[in-house]
C-alpha cells in the first residue's frame, strides 16, 4: 500500500470517529455518560491520527516497485567476431608541386615594353611572356656587326701587304744567290714579310673578337624576349609592363608543368625502416614501389579519380623530425590540381594475416586500456580487457583477448555489469549507419 492509500484510510478514520461522537451527543447521553462519551472521542481522534502518523513513515520508507517485469534482461546488440586478411593502409599529408618548376629572370637591364601571355593560362615552350625595350640592344648588335666589318677590312688590307712582301722576297732570293741584288735587299724584303704576316694574324684577332662581340650583342637582344622555358602553367606576372628590370631583380613569373603533378609526403623513419626490411633489395624495392596504388584525398573531403605511383625517396632522413621525404607521381590531364595545395595520400602498406575485427564503438577505452563487454553462450556479459591493432575503417583489429566467433555488445555497452544476463540481438549496422 503507497503513501496515497496510508493518507486516504487515516483520513476515513478520523471522519468516521468523529460522526460516532456526534451521534453520541445528539441522542442525549447523559453527563456521566457524556464525560465517557467525551474521552472515547477524544481516543478515536489520537487513535485515527496515530494511524496517520504511521502510514506517512512506512510509506515514506517502502521501496518503491521499479517499472517493468522484476528481473528482465535489458537489450543489446551484439556482433560476432569475424577474422579475415585485411590489407593496413597508411595515411600522410602531402603537399602539391609541379612536376618542372621553372623562373623566368631578366638576363638584361631594361624596361618591360609589354606583356605576351594570360596569367594562369596553359603556354608552349618557347612562347613569349614579356618583352624588353629591344632598342637599345638592337643599336649594340648594329655598332659590333660594323666593328666586325672594319676589321675584316684591315684584314684584307694587311694579307694584300703581306702579299707583296712576300713577291718581294721571291724576287730578291735568287737575285741575291746570283749577287745581282745585295743580302741586304734580302734581308728587308725577309723581315717586311714577316711583319706582314704578324699584321694578317693580328687582323684575324680582331675580327674573331668582334664576331664574339656580334654574337654577345645579338644574345643580349634575344635576352630582350622573356620566353616560356618549358610546357605549363604559368603564374602570376610579379612585375608590370614599365619596370625596370636587371638579372638580380627576381623572377618576373615562373610556369610549372602539372601533368603529372608531383605530390611531396612525410614518412616517418621506423616506416622507412620497416619497409626495407620486407623489400632488402633494390629489385625487390622497385617492384614493390611500382605495385603501390597511391590514393589522393583532396582538400574536400573527395578521393580522386586517378591513382598516382611511387616517384623517388629523398636521399636522407631530416635530423629535426625524424622523416624522410617520399615523391609520388599522379596523373593530371585536365590540370585540376596546382601546386602549392594540400591532400593526404592513403596507400595499403601491408596485408594483416587473420586478422580479428571488431567495430570501434565497441571498444571502451579506459585509462589508456582498452575494454569489450562479450556476451557468452548464456547470455552474460564478461567485460575483458583488450590489446588493439591498427584500425581498419570503422573496426579494430584486435591483437589479444579475444577468438573468433564470440559475441561483442556493441549498442548498449553503458547499461551491461559483469554477470548480467541480457538479451542479444544482431547488430543492424547498415540501419545505424542511415
Amino acid at each position: 500500500m503507497g503513501l496515497r492509500s496510508w493518507t486516504i484510510l487515516s483520513a476515513d478514520a478520523v471522519q468516521r470517529a468523529g460522526d460516532l461522537a456526534f451521534l453520541f451527543y445528539r441522542q442525549g447521553a447523559l453527563p456521566g455518560e457524556k464525560m465517557n462519551m467525551l474521552s472515547k472521542y477524544k481516543l478515536w481522534i489520537g487513535g485515527a491520527l496515530c494511524l496517520v502518523v504511521i502510514g506517512l513513515i512506512v510509506g515514506s520508507t517502502r521501496p518503491k516497485r521499479v517499472s517493468g517485469a522484476p528481473g528482465a534482461s535489458p537489450d543489446v546488440e551484439v556482433v560476432q567476431i569475424e577474422q579475415k586478411d585485411v590489407p593496413i593502409f597508411g595515411e600522410w599529408i602531402g603537399t602539391l608541386d609541379g612536376f618542372t618548376n621553372a623562373d623566368v629572370r631578366a638576363q638584361v637591364t631594361g624596361y618591360l615594353q609589354r606583356q605576351g601571355y594570360q596569367e594562369g593560362a596553359y603556354v608552349r615552350k618557347g612562347q613569349l611572356l614579356f618583352e624588353i625595350d629591344p632598342r637599345p640592344f638592337q643599336a649594340a648588335l648594329d655598332q659590333a656587326e660594323g666593328q666586325l666589318a672594319q676589321a675584316k677590312a684591315v684584314l684584307a688590307n694587311a694579307q694584300a701587304v703581306q702579299g707583296r712582301t712576300e713577291l718581294d722576297v721571291n724576287r730578291y732570293t735568287p737575285l741575291a744567290k746570283e749577287q745581282a741584288a745585295s743580302q741586304q735587299d734580302l734581308d728587308n724584303a725577309i723581315q717586311n714579310n714577316m711583319a706582314a704576316k704578324a699584321t694578317v694574324a693580328t687582323a684575324n684577332a680582331q675580327i674573331r673578337t668582334a664576331e664574339a662581340a656580334v654574337e654577345t650583342a645579338r644574345i643580349n637582344l634575344n635576352f630582350t624576349r622573356l620566353i616560356a622555358p618549358i610546357d605549363g602553367i604559368a603564374g602570376q606576372a610579379q612585375l608590370q609592363v614599365g619596370a625596370l628590370v636587371n638579372p638580380s631583380s627576381g623572377a618576373v613569373t615562373s610556369v610549372s608543368t602539372v601533368d603529372p603533378i608531383k605530390v611531396y609526403f612525410t614518412v616517418s623513419e621506423r616506416e622507412y625502416l620497416d619497409w626495407n626490411k620486407r623489400f632488402p633489395t633494390e629489385t625487390t624495392r622497385q617492384a614493390a614501389g611500382k605495385s603501390l596504388h597511391l590514393e589522393l584525398i583532396l582538400a574536400d573531403g573527395s578521393s580522386y579519380p586517378r591513382e598516382g605511383t611511387f616517384y623517388f625517396a629523398d636521399r636522407q632522413v631530416n635530423q629535426s623530425t625524424g622523416a624522410i621525404r617520399i615523391a609520388a607521381l599522379f596523373p593530371n590531364p585536365g590540370n585540376i590540381l596546382r601546386p602549392g595545395g594540400y591532400g593526404r595520400v592513403r596507400t595499403a602498406v601491408r596485408v594483416q594475416k587473420g586478422a580479428l575485427l571488431v567495430p570501434q564503438r565497441a571498444v571502451l577505452e579506459l585509462q589508456g586500456s582498452y575494454q569489450v563487454a562479450v556476451v557468452d553462450g548464456e547470455n552474460k556479459v564478461s567485460v575483458r580487457t583488450v590489446q588493439v591493432g591498427d584500425r581498419v575503417g570503422t573496426q579494430w583489429i584486435v591483437a589479444e583477448g579475444l577468438k573468433q566467433g564470440e559475441r561483442v555488445v556493441v549498442e548498449g555497452v553503458q547499461k551491461v555489469r559483469p554477470g548480467m544476463q541480457v538479451n542479444p540481438k544482431p547488430f543492424a549496422a547498415e540501419t545505424k549507419e542511415r
